[in-house]
């Protein structure tokens, strides 16, 4: 997959499920559990101890997958976790140095912003996508709705707080896509090694989107 293709496959999934789990084994058995209800995309985040061997196995066992790597603060780190599997990057907040070196390397980066300032120092330094973080916290949908009034052509990323009550509502307001963490891989699915549980929270998940999108002129698709 070229970046743009990668591109594409994250926005018609519409979800980027954030691993951000205590231990390896936990990241291992939630990426298994949203590939297997649909969900080809997983975010590990780099705050996982053995997060790099975490994108070497998946890459290996489920090559299909597209993965990304979470909470990257520094090129050198970007470039171990792109040999290990990942194929794109996200930041918390925004760091120009890691969108920079994700442009040079030709590789999709989505950025975490928060305030319009923010937005347009991601859009012009070459995000592909914009990660509004933490949205929840800040209005919700209707800051989305805000947001893409002046910024018409950015990709927004809905992401911190998305719950199964809120997600329709993000992806009307004019979301491309919702990055959700908890709602989506319940610490008590994980600790009870309930696979099945996160399977019908992603089906869920997906349909809510596809449901969301199917409101919308075919016109005015974010």
């Amino acid at each position: 997959m070229d970046k743009q293709e990668i591109l594409s496959r994250v926005h018609q999934v519409g979800i980027i499920p954030a691993i951000r789990v205590a231990t390896a084994e936990d990241a291992l058995f939630a990426s298994r559990a949203v590939f297997a209800g649909g969900i080809p995309i997983a975010e590990i985040t780099m705050t996982i101890p053995g997060a790099l061997d975490v994108l070497s196995t998946l890459r290996r066992e489920i090559p299909e997958m597209i993965l990304g790597a979470g909470t990257i603060w520094r090129p050198d780190i970007a470039r171990l976790a792109l040999e290990a599997g990942a194929r794109f990057l996200t930041t918390t907040g925004l760091v120009p140095a890691i969108v920079e070196y994700a442009v040079h390397e030709k590789i999709p980066v989505l950025p975490g912003a928060l305030t319009p300032t923010e937005v347009a120092a991601a859009w012009m330094s070459g995000a592909d996508m914009v990660k509004i973080f933490p949205c929840s916290q800040v209005g919700g949908a209707p800051y989305i709705r805000m947001l893409k009034a002046p910024f018409p052509s950015v990709r927004f990323i809905a992401s911190g707080g998305v719950t199964q009550q809120t997600a329709g509502d993000f992806i009307l307001a004019g979301a491309s896509g919702l990055g959700i963490g908890s709602d989506l891989i319940p610490q008590e699915a994980i600790r009870a090694r309930r696979p099945e549980w996160i399977q019908e929270l992603a089906r869920r998940f997906l349909l809510m989107v596809r449901e969301a999108r199917q409101k919308l002129s075919p016109n005015h698709l974010p």
